[in-house]
């Protein structure tokens, strides 16, 4: 692995996992088993070819719920509208619909129920 990986801190990180894969495509590379709290330490999906990485929160070890804020997940696709179609069945929130933007790309927002926005780009073809 190279690059940045972004590395979530999820309030239900493998009910996440089961609706990024509903909604992404995503496949799970590695998930630790929950403890008796029905917590993970680490899960592993790979997403459009890039990885992700998220854990349950454990406040207990300083590390409590708090919103996704100040960011966004970008996934390049060839077909925006659907795409956005298959998250938004498979529980998201819109923010912004796709749309043609000015810098030359078709551009949409969601937020997926654990409260991370997910930006969606496609390139218009000309």
């Amino acid at each position: 692995m190279s690059g940045v990986i972004p590395y979530l801190m999820i309030d239900g990180a493998l009910k996440a996992a089961e609706f990024y894969k509903a909604a992404f495509g995503a496949e799970v590379v590695m998930a630790q088993p929950p403890d008796d709290k029905g917590r993970t330490m680490h899960v592993h999906l790979q997403i459009n070819g890039g990885s992700l990485m998220m854990s349950d929160c454990y406040p207990e070890h300083g590390h409590p719920p708090e919103p996704h804020k100040g960011f966004n997940l970008l996934l390049p696709v060839t077909d925006i509208d659907a795409a956005y179609k298959r998250a938004i069945d498979a529980g998201a929130t819109e923010v912004m619909a796709p749309q043609d933007m000015f810098w030359g790309d078709r551009y949409g927002q969601l937020r997926d129920p654990f409260g991370v926005l997910w930006a969606f780009n496609q390139p218009i073809k000309r």
